[in-house]
């Protein structure tokens, strides 16, 4: 009981602060994924401190409309955030999507082996208020992996 109150919070805050966009201005695949690689970049460039940094200003570089970077640590921490600060902490590994799927789980398993990769999971959509299909692009870059998600239209 305990975990789904967790997640029905998680899912909460998180909706609470994502930039609201209309259908036709939200971000695709391709943004999703350059949005990461964007965000490596900056990170070879400006190192670990600066970029979480960034990454979490809802008014910065790494926000754009529906689209923006979850960071995570290899045990699931979020370290960055850009649609919600209150749930940098936390431990994402223990969330699960719609489906009761652990998809950050998934994320960082992949990152682990393949290095990146796409998601797919279930999770509210805030525009519609509905639980959509989302997919979100990851890359681990060194003890991080960054990921972004699109919501299927």
């Amino acid at each position: 009981m305990k975990t789904i109150l967790k997640n029905m919070l998680f899912v909460c805050c998180l909706t609470a602060f994502v930039p609201v966009a209309g259908a036709a201005q939200r971000g695709t695949a391709e943004e999703a994924s350059a949005l990461v690689k964007q965000a490596i970049t900056f990170l070879k460039k400006n190192g670990a401190e600066k970029t979480l940094a960034e990454v979490s200003n809802q008014q910065g570089q790494f926000v754009d409309r529906d689209l923006y970077l979850s960071v995570y640590d290899l045990n699931g921490k979020v370290v960055a955030h850009g649609a919600n600060k209150r749930i940098i902490g936390i431990d994402a590994s223990q969330v699960r999507d719609a489906d009761n799927k652990y998809f950050v789980r998934e994320i960082l398993t992949k990152a682990a082996s393949a290095g990146q990769g796409w998601v797919d999971y279930k999770w509210v959509d805030p525009v519609s208020k509905k639980i959509e299909a989302k997919s979100a692009y990851f890359e681990k870059s060194g003890e991080l992996v960054f990921a972004a998600g699109y919501y299927k239209q």
